[in-house]
């Protein structure tokens, strides 16, 4: 068990209508320096499905991805105690605070990558906006149940 902080900042600007939340940078996301960076996760691929866009493959890349489409990334967690990459080891959770974001840009809801963020959001963060959160299935490979297309048709909400 390795007690860590979260490095990224989150990923926002005048244009982001909806966040993204997830809980904390896996090991690989950790070691490319930005989020979803596990090869296996789907969180790219999905968006860029219901974007239109590009498969992105570069941070600049992916931030573009994002901001051209009014979309928010970041992280309930700031700091925790976690087992590499398992969102289950998560213990001594420290939140972000979330209305960096909410405070800063025109958002309008909240959706979570899977139920450990969504719960999380709801046991540890300030929510002053009262914006709705929805969770959505998380992209993460450990979610083998979801296939890549119903991925795609539960996360078209965030459009």
């Amino acid at each position: 068990m390795e007690s860590l902080s979260h490095t990224l900042g989150p990923v926002f600007n005048k244009h982001s209508r909806v966040l993204i939340l997830g809980t904390f940078p896996s090991a690989k996301s950790r070691e490319s320096h930005f989020f979803y960076g596990h090869p296996q996760n789907r969180f790219w691929k999905v968006l860029a499905t219901l974007t239109k866009s590009s498969l992105p493959s570069t941070i600049e890349e992916k931030k573009a991805l994002l901001l051209q489409n009014g979309i928010a990334l970041w992280d309930v967690i700031q700091s925790c105690d976690i087992e590499g990459s398992s969102d289950v080891s998560i213990r001594n959770v420290v939140p972000h605070d979330i209305t960096l974001v909410t405070a800063n840009a025109p958002i309008l809801h909240i959706y979570a990558n899977g139920s450990k963020a969504y719960d999380l959001f709801h046991k540890y963060c300030e929510n002053p906006s009262k914006l709705p959160i929805t969770k959505l299935p998380s992209t993460s490979p450990a979610n083998a149940s979801y296939s890549l297309e119903r991925l795609i048709k539960a996360w078209s909400v965030i459009l």
